[in-house]
């Protein structure tokens, strides 16, 4: 039997999100029923609700970076408990069988189920999000959240959480390890805090005056103002590692020289081509590397909630009730959070 379910929807690239009800699949013996308490609101909702990439399904329930409790399971479930405190990210399925999925990156499937506005291939039903108050899911794909841990400072984990811990575990990152992240933003700022408590030396890269308290309050040990040429020009071939959270087309050429021969900048904040050319001269000539990355599979993402649970570690959020989604989508225009806008699923009501 289906279940019925009260969320918030976008019925349009132009209309506001507003109360929508729809109906979760009846589960499957694998699935997992969860009660959703809290979910983050990421820039990825926004562009998919204004479908910037092309690619929105409407009406499209947004969110991705969903925590909650189990409240029951299919007949085959052994990993979950009723009660059980639980995750679910961007992820909802995949092929299960390619190469990328049989070792844990199933992210790079080329038939991953994203959580909405995908395709399920079980029954063609239209995937919705976690800005509702339950979701089914495979039990493949739920995650444990750790004993203790803020449960509303861990929904944005699963997105920008794991997209900035895949690249720092993937480059090896510990505590020789000297670390640029540019930007402090809701992926920038859990950079810092997982780049830290890796052990390496930790450095952000900002156009914005006044970040320095409030970086280094989060992790790091330096900050660098990127449009100072004299600031750009002491940490040259500094980096073994930069990560790239800014959401828009920029010039990386400013960059390139702070890295470290054999050292890599890596994008995960930016989709889409880039309006400056590259220069490759110093790519070449010290082998550095431009590379990219993708969220992450779910044993590394089961790996990121564990270190986070050992670590202390959380997103700084803001909790926002349903209602004021809207508004927290203009806020976050204006990068006027810090961090990490959460909705409180208590609010919703139908």
């Amino acid at each position: 039997m289906a279940i019925s379910v009260i969320g918030y929807a976008a019925a349009s690239p132009t209309s506001e999100l507003a109360p929508f009800r729809f109906e979760r699949r009846d589960p499957r013996g694998d699935d997992v029923v969860i009660e959703i308490l809290y979910c983050g609101v990421c820039h990825s909702d926004l562009h998919t609700v204004r479908n910037d990439w092309g690619s929105a399904m409407y009406p499209v329930v947004p969110g991705h970076e969903i925590v909650g409790k189990v409240t029951a399971l299919g007949k085959d479930v052994t990993r979950f408990k009723i009660g059980d405190a639980v995750g679910v990210g961007c992820l909802v399925d995949s092929c299960r069988h390619c190469v990328e999925c049989e070792h844990g990156h199933e992210q790079y499937c080329d038939h991953m189920v994203l959580t909405y506005s995908s395709i399920d291939p079980k029954d063609g039903s239209v995937t919705q999000g976690g800005y509702s108050n339950q979701i089914v899911v495979s039990d493949r794909f739920v995650l444990n959240i750790p004993k203790g841990i803020d449960m509303k400072g861990a929904a944005p984990l699963l997105c920008a959480g794991i997209t900035t811990f895949s690249p720092l575990r993937h480059w090896l990152v510990d505590d020789h390890s000297k670390v640029a992240i540019v930007g402090l933003g809701g992926l920038g700022h859990m950079g810092i805090k997982l780049a830290k408590a890796m052990g390496a030396e930790v450095t952000l890269f900002t156009r914005s005056p006044g970040k320095e308290e409030d970086a280094k309050r989060l992790g790091a040990d330096l900050v660098v103002l990127s449009a100072d040429a004299a600031q750009m020009e002491a940490v040259t071939g500094k980096f073994d590692l930069i990560i790239d959270t800014v959401p828009y087309d920029h010039d990386l050429n400013p960059y390139i020289p702070t890295l470290s021969v054999n050292g890599t900048l890596v994008l995960v904040g930016y989709l889409g081509p880039l309006g400056t050319a590259l220069n490759t001269a110093p790519l070449v000539l010290k082998r550095k590397a431009v590379g990219g990355s993708l969220i992450g599979g779910l044993p590394e993402t089961q790996e990121m909630l564990d270190f986070c649970g050992e670590h202390g570690i959380t997103a700084d959020v803001e909790v926002i009730a349903m209602a004021d989604i809207n508004k927290a989508y203009e806020r976050l225009l204006k990068s006027d959070v810090k961090y990490r806008f959460v909705i409180d699923m208590a609010t919703l009501s139908g």
